[in-house]
């Protein structure tokens, strides 16, 4: 068993590292303040091949390995999760679905178009009244002619205010349940679909995060993802390959706020002398540091085994993303404890990170949901 990356993910680590520092950390604060979705840095970052990692290198993309992927979040995410998150959607939940499930002509279309940045992605399953239960959505689907009419909403849409792409989930067959669920591709011009309310949300503010409507949306039948009633399968392998970059994402907002509690805690005197000599303080970044690392350990142990083909990881992403968030929780909760009263001001990164890394044990599956689904992996 060799935890040595490669060289080219080394490279990878390196040259994230050095993009996001020098130019999304500048910027988080500000973005973070006014919820402008980056186009600026995402540009760059298309430009840098980071918006289509893993998407094959003949429709664009870098073609590369999912734990490159994970990688690359994580060092976004030290700095700037909203970032790092949109980055994240726009290949795991948009690009991905249409790799692993869309035909040749869906491929052609859409994903040179996220691999350049041209247009982000975003993924609309959640709604009101269906979050942790998918086969509960509402929205639904039927096909007249050449086109299917799409009536209902979605929320919490990452990347929704300003997506042009969206995989989009919606009742075929309500009478199968969640049988009778399908995917589509559906574009931002398509008439009967529009934006609606913009979430105003506690952390990851710069996300575009919005409210999706349908009203007899007109989408051409060749937009079908797969075959009707394959959708509530492609959302379930779609989420399961999304947990693992969120666990990285959680893991970088960990990482970023162990960072600052370090440098802090030198700085820092009390007493006359740095508080990083009390013991107390040092018991804290060692608890913080070791959790950091298991929850690392378990998100790239997931990727390596999607890149090896294994056909299910459902268990290994779910404890890598249940980890990686309890993780991230408890670091920037500690984070903020070591910088005492400048810790609850918005002076210091860490209030910032703390915000950022509470959805962590939410969206993707609740922590709750991850154990049930961890629990139910051992009793089959």
């Amino acid at each position: 068993m060799n935890f040595e990356l490669d060289s080219n993910q080394k490279l990878i680590q390196e040259m994230v590292r050095d993009f996001a520092v020098k130019e999304l950390e500048p910027a988080a604060v500000e973005i973070d303040k006014t919820q402008e979705f980056p186009w600026s840095n995402l540009k760059k970052m298309a430009a840098l091949g980071l918006l289509g990692m893993i998407i094959p290198e003949k429709f664009g993309g870098g073609g590369m390995d999912f734990l490159s992927l994970a990688i690359a979040i994580e060092e976004i995410s030290r700095v700037c999760a909203s970032t790092g998150v949109i980055v994240a959607v726009n290949q795991t939940l948009a690009a991905y679905p249409i790799m692993q499930f869309g035909n040749e002509s869906q491929q052609k279309k859409y994903l040179p178009l996220l691999a350049r940045g041209d247009t982000m992605g975003a993924f609309a399953l959640t709604e009101a009244n269906a979050g942790s239960d998918p086969a509960a959505i509402e929205t639904t689907a039927k096909l007249e002619g050449d086109h299917y009419i799409l009536n209902g909403s979605k929320r919490f849409i990452t990347n929704g205010g300003e997506a042009g792409i969206f995989i989009v989930f919606a009742k075929t067959d309500k009478e199968k349940g969640h049988k009778g669920i399908s995917a589509f591709v559906i574009e931002k011009e398509l008439p009967g679909f529009s934006v609606g309310e913009h979430e105003d949300l506690m952390g990851l503010r710069a996300t575009a995060n919005c409210e999706l409507l349908f009203d007899d949306c007109r989408v051409p039948k060749e937009n079908l993802l797969s075959d009707e009633g394959e959708g509530f399968k492609i959302a379930l392998n779609t989420i399961d390959t999304s947990r693992i970059d969120i666990g990285a994402q959680a893991i970088g907002i960990a990482q970023g706020a162990l960072d600052a509690a370090v440098k802090y805690s030198k700085e820092r005197k009390t007493f006359g002398k740095p508080i990083c000599e009390y013991e107390m303080i040092q018991e804290k970044l060692a608890e913080m540091a070791t959790r950091i690392e298991a929850g690392r350990l378990l998100v790239y142990k997931a990727a390596c085994i999607k890149d090896a083909g294994i056909s299910r990881y459902t268990k290994e992403a779910a404890m890598a993303k249940y980890m990686a968030s309890e993780a991230c929780m408890y670091t920037v909760r500690e984070a903020i404890q070591i910088y005492g009263g400048y810790g609850y001001t918005k002076d210091y990164p860490v209030e910032r990170f703390f915000r950022d890394a509470k959805v962590m044990e939410i969206y993707e599956g609740t922590s709750e949901i991850q154990k049930i689904v961890i629990a139910r992996s051992l009793l089959a």
